[in-house]
């Protein structure tokens, strides 16, 4: 009997020490997005912001949260249609690059600082809840998913952008990983790009999951002004970039170089790689 007890606190040990610190992967994400200057990219994927708000059917005088809105591209597209508009994320410079974004097209938007798995809102306070490839990077998923279901009204939307595993920015992500492994116990963002992962979290507790498959064409001069502007701008990019030595570095560069070579789709010295990712329009 001893031994089984013994055996049983053994077990729960290992299983405490599997489980991931998700306040200290929290902390080290948001230092990542909040390094090198994401609205750069950013500004660049504003196309699916406006065209998550046509699925979503958005509508003049609705409320609208943006979670993890980061520099505005959603926050910015359903203000132009007229909505009340929240936008949060949880790194303040981003949040002041949308605003400045919103002056100067003359739009009305709140802000708030926010962590997208504790969100400050009431349950069912707005019609219409979204992000685009924001909340997928959230390290506590169910929780984020939960969040998402809380705060948007019976009847309301939630809408998403989630890039796909197996798309060119998943496989970026893979990519990465070789190097810099992610921590044992967290499912990768790409999960929220799989129609299993929906379901999980969403199937059973609305009235309807659609999705559609899109693709967001990353152009830029050339290939290597794509890795230059991810290696100095794009949080994760930058991040592991900083975090490798010289030669590692310089081998996950060619690496980069090689997966953008199979999705290149341009044949002037240019880059134009389709990028694989899930529209998905989810009525509460």
């Amino acid at each position: 009997m001893n031994t089984m007890v013994q055996q049983a606190e053994l077990d729960a040990v290992a299983r405490a020490a599997a489980q991931p610190d998700l306040a200290a992967l929290k902390a080290r994400q948001q230092a990542t997005w909040g390094s090198g200057d994401y609205g750069r990219v950013g500004v660049t994927l504003q196309i699916t912001g406006e065209q998550l708000c046509e699925a979503m059917d958005l509508r003049s005088g609705h409320s609208v949260l943006d979670v993890a809105g980061g520099n505005g591209n959603a926050s910015l597209a359903a203000a132009r249609r007229f909505c009340r508009v929240t936008s949060t994320d949880y790194v303040g410079g981003l949040l002041e690059q949308s605003q400045v974004r919103a002056s100067a097209d003359g739009l009305d938007i709140d802000y708030r600082i926010a962590d997208a798995e504790n969100l400050p809102f009431a349950d069912a306070s707005f019609d219409n809840v979204m992000s685009t490839f924001g909340v997928m990077f959230t390290p506590d998923q169910p929780r984020a998913a939960a969040e998402l279901l809380r705060v948007c009204r019976p009847g309301g939307r939630i809408g998403l952008a989630n890039w796909t595993p197996e798309g060119f920015v998943g496989q970026l992500f893979k990519t990465i990983g070789r190097y810099l492994p992610p921590p044992a116990g967290v499912s990768s963002p790409a999960a929220w790009g799989t129609e299993a992962f929906l379901q999980a979290q969403f199937g059973g507790k609305v009235r309807d999951v659609s999705v559609t498959r899109r693709q967001f064409a990353f152009r830029y001069r050339s290939p290597a002004h794509f890795l230059e502007v991810f290696r100095t701008y794009y949080g994760p990019t930058h991040k592991a970039f900083l975090a490798l030595d010289e030669t590692a570095a310089a081998s996950l560069a060619e690496d980069i170089l090689r997966l953008i070579d199979t999705h290149n789709v341009a044949e002037d010295g240019s880059m134009v790689a389709p990028a694989d990712y899930l529209e998905i329009v989810i009525t509460r």
